[in-house]
């Protein structure tokens, strides 16, 4: 179906869209609407993979038998990945973030940079368009300067906050100076944040301990912190692009539209933008002032939306964080490990 938002967004501002699903009528439905690039996530592998199995029946001939663990892991994404590769490269354009697909590291080794790393390049080899995610921890960034200090495309995943996106654009312009000084030409960087897996988290934390925040408040959690990290990306002049996921709602799209980001967009959310008939560029737009003030008397909140709200060792203990990674082992990695092909 036609989606005039979409359309619009891609074609007359300068955000970017990236679809967010590997299911195959759902790609070429995004795809139609002006996506140019898709993020991909082991639950989004596996989900293809137990729905389209048909369709993937024959590049899953190709995958070894007897393969276990983490490496069984990487051969089903590698499936998956390197054919949405081959799809996407007509948009190929690594100045405006077109024609990437993502491939993501275990979710099993978040505070194992080495092994995150070695993860990388093989995971980086299989395309020059795949771009590789990698969690928001203070290892998983540490892993992720590393890669962009080698050339890699690299995102940097489970991420939520402020002072998150912040340390990854630090690490992205650290990386790529390196990359540059050792005549190594400087891959895409992306640092993610979810913007509604922080509205959920805030949700519960507000109706366990702050009965005043109410949800008109809450749903403009997350875009309150893009927006304010968008500023500060801008004041730093970094090239890392922004990216808007985990959206719960066509707010979390509509309130940045005209942001120069990579919006990763589920089919779901697409489908609520359908509804939208009034095409404004938003990024410039303010969230109320009255409802950052009721949001601040959250301490999660705080230490969401303040540049030094937390510390890198603290990442990996934010409770978005937790309840993500959870998701990425128990619905993706563990169920593609013992998927049967």
């Amino acid at each position: 179906m036609e989606n005039k938002f979409l359309k619009w967004l891609s074609s007359q501002t300068q955000s970017v869209y990236w679809h967010d699903s590997a299911i195959r009528a759902e790609q070429l439905e995004g795809f139609a609407n002006g996506a140019v690039g898709m993020t991909t996530n082991p639950f989004l592998v596996n989900q293809t993979l137990v729905k389209d199995t048909a369709f993937w029946a024959d590049a899953l001939k190709n995958v070894p038998q007897g393969l276990k663990g983490d490496e069984k892991v990487e051969a089903l994404i590698r499936c998956v990945t390197t054919y949405y590769a081959k799809e996407v490269k007509p948009f190929h354009d690594p100045v405006k973030g077109k024609g990437y697909v993502c491939a993501q590291t275990s979710p099993l080794h978040t505070g194992d940079v080495q092994y995150m790393i070695d993860q990388a390049s093989r995971l980086s080899s299989w395309a020059e368009n795949i771009v590789v995610k990698l969690p928001a921890t203070r290892a998983g960034i540490e892993a992720y300067e590393e890669c962009a200090a080698r050339g890699m495309n690299v995102a940097a995943t489970v991420s939520f906050t402020v002072p998150q996106v912040l340390a990854v654009g630090e690490a992205a312009a650290r990386g790529k100076a390196r990359a540059k000084a050792n005549g190594v030409k400087p891959g895409l960087t992306i640092a993610v944040l979810m913007v509604g897996r922080l509205d959920d988290y805030l949700r519960d934390v507000a109706h366990d301990s702050f009965p005043n925040v109410q949800e008109g408040d809450i749903i403009n959690a997350g875009t309150a912190c893009i927006k304010r990290a968008y500023g500060i990306f801008n004041e730093n002049g970094w090239d890392t692009f922004l990216m808007p996921a985990g959206c719960r709602g066509a707010n979390h799209i509509v309130d940045l539209a005209g942001a120069k980001m990579l919006m990763s967009i589920a089919p779901k959310i697409a489908k609520l933008l359908e509804t939208v008939d009034t095409f404004e560029e938003r990024i410039d737009v303010p969230v109320d002032s009255a409802v950052i003030d009721r949001l601040m008397t959250m301490p999660e909140f705080r230490k969401a939306y303040e540049p030094d709200g937390m510390k890198p060792e603290e990442f990996i203990t934010f409770g978005s964080t937790n309840r993500t990674t959870d998701q990425f082992i128990n619905d993706g990695w563990n169920p593609l490990a013992s998927f049967n092909y």
